[in-house]
């Protein structure tokens, strides 16, 4: 802001505060200049969601303190973040092998971004967002992303999953849901082949197509239990 702004802004705050006027012309002047020192790189408004009356009106509201210039700038900095925190850097149209000339689109971008003078590129909220109500229905209807006659070719390179999809489509427990005490993998993985060598030492790590035994019976425990609670 220049100092002109700062003036307005200070006038501006005045209204809603009288606390922080300043009577005298010496003391006002010396209250511009300090507003100035800091707020110097703060603009009074942007093209894209900042205006320094409404942080100020925030502030008000919110503290019964008077306002000081950090405060300000504090909210301003929170305003870049959360912007920059959006946005996703688009692709520089410059030529790649001239670094100098990509990593300057790529500031420049940003900078813009920062300022308020562009809108961020927010690839990232449409990629993590919650799905469409109409997928959600799809899925429901169809129960799966992946057609039957696809899983149904995928099940002879994915046999652990295919088995673990049989068992649960059976009434049957997954037993991939809890871990076994007999490998010592954990939720989720495939049952690993352990052998015991003469030394007491486990060898060989093969995943098993078909759970332990003894998994399985976890599993079935663990369902009893939920179903009688």
């Amino acid at each position: 802001m220049e100092r002109n702004e700062v003036a307005a802004v200070l006038a501006y705050i005045g209204r809603l505060d009288p606390r922080t006027i300043r009577p005298g012309t010496g003391e006002a002047r010396d209250q511009i200049a300090q507003w100035h020192e800091l707020l110097r790189d703060v603009p009074f408004a942007t093209a894209h969601g900042w205006d320094v009356r409404q942080a100020i009106r925030a502030h008000v509201l919110a503290s019964p303190y008077a306002i000081l210039p950090v405060d300000v700038a504090r909210r301003w900095h929170a305003y870049r973040r959360e912007r920059l925190n959006r946005h996703t850097d688009p692709t520089p149209a410059a030529d790649p092998d001239d670094w100098a000339a990509w990593r300057n689109e790529l500031v420049a971008s940003r900078q813009a971004v920062a300022t308020g003078t562009a809108e961020p590129s927010t690839h990232r909220q449409i990629t993590s967002g919650s799905p469409d109500p109409d997928i959600e229905a799809r899925l429901a209807t169809i129960g799966s992303c992946i057609p039957p006659s696809v899983r149904a070719e995928l099940a002879r390179y994915r046999p652990a999953r295919a088995a673990r999809e049989a068992a649960v489509a059976a009434g049957q427990p997954d037993a991939l849901s809890v871990p076994c005490r007999w490998c010592h993998v954990g939720q989720g993985e495939p049952c690993r082949s352990r052998r015991l060598g003469l030394d007491g030492r486990a060898r060989g790590n093969v995943p098993r197509t078909t759970p332990h035994p003894t998994r399985v019976d976890l599993a079935v425990a663990e369902l009893a239990q939920q179903d009688a609670a």
